[in-house]
């Protein structure tokens, strides 16, 4: 059975790992017409009808499970309603990746789909930053040394090799502050899913919910009214729902790995997608793959691969 999960974890690993790595060569690959807020606001109006079925199936699932006694009627409440506690973090959540989703898509187009790519690896980094800030985790001195040769790695590419700072692409910034942005919400979150108050699904789906009122709502505010034209343009219609189904089914994939396979395997599975990024990118968006690329990806697979490898009690600090 142990070998049976780690099968279907390695597949839905790889599965996702191919599909999201389509998300920066179609977020460049859409008419730059279609602004990075409307563009935002699609995709995760998309994400959030995607999810909204598996919401609710798996409530019905959790009510199913009470009624054959497989579950308490207190673990099932907390469950299908622990989120109402959580209200304020769920519209939190919904509005900065609301905002991370505008800002992601201006970052690929400044830094281009390989080096937003590597950027983006630095969630890692930011993930055990907050879970040390916030959660009091404890991190090791191997970790702390390999997310600086992860950084390492990371300029040495965005950089092609000149390291100057001073010189380096907006892009690049802007997606470090996704990356961020990112790990700060999901470190906050996390405490709700510990307590069983509300699952990965239902956190997803809420999330999405929130992004796509926030963004509608506010978008004629920043922009003209007679977009509406271009919202409801078939093209704009298609790249909106092709961003929003690609990057909602590359997720629902991670999910479904963390099912079968620990964090720590299914991070490393997932970091192939800088090859298959680097790989689209330059077949399809005519991007130049550099030696420093090369070296830089390798890199940052190897730190995030020892980054995530359980450490020894020992270790820790």
């Amino acid at each position: 059975m142990e070998n049976e999960n780690i099968k279907k974890g390695i597949i839905f690993g790889l599965m996702g790992t191919v599909i999201g790595s389509f998300n920066p060569i179609i977020a460049n690959s859409r008419p730059m017409v279609i602004d990075a807020y409307l563009f935002a606001a699609m995709t995760v109006i998309v994400q959030a009808l995607i999810f909204f079925p598996l919401m609710v199936v798996e409530r019905k699932k959790l009510k199913s499970d009470f009624k054959n006694e497989i579950i308490s009627l207190d673990r099932m409440n907390e469950f299908l309603n622990g989120y109402k506690k959580n209200i304020p973090l769920l519209i939190f959540a919904g509005l900065s990746f609301g905002v991370c989703f505008i800002l992601f898509y201006i970052g690929y187009e400044l830094a281009g789909a390989i080096n937003g790519n590597l950027v983006l690896k630095t969630t890692i980094f930011f993930s055990l930053l907050f879970d040390w800030l916030i959660l009091r985790e404890k991190i090791s001195l191997r970790q702390v040394i390999f997310s600086i040769i992860l950084f390492f790695g990371l300029f040495l590419a965005v950089t092609e090799g000149s390291f100057t700072l001073l010189e380096l692409n907006i892009g690049i910034i802007v997606l470090l502050s996704v990356s961020g942005i990112w790990m700060f919400t999901h470190a906050i979150s996390k405490p709700m899913l510990d307590r069983k108050e509300i699952t990965s699904i239902q956190l997803v789906c809420i999330r999405n919910f929130i992004s796509s009122i926030f963004l509608i709502s506010t978008y004629f505010i920043f922009f003209p009214l007679k977009n509406i034209d271009l919202l409801l343009n078939p093209s704009t219609m298609f790249w909106g729902i092709l961003m929003g189904f690609i990057y909602g089914i590359g997720l629902y994939m991670w999910y479904k790995t963390l099912e079968n396979l620990n964090v720590s395997k299914a991070t490393i599975l997932v970091s192939g997608n800088l090859i298959f990024t680097a790989i689209f990118a330059t077949l399809f968006l005519r991007e130049i793959f550099t030696i420093f690329h090369l070296i830089g990806t390798i890199f940052v697979i190897i730190s995030i691969f020892l980054i995530v490898n359980p450490m020894k009690k020992e270790e820790l600090k």
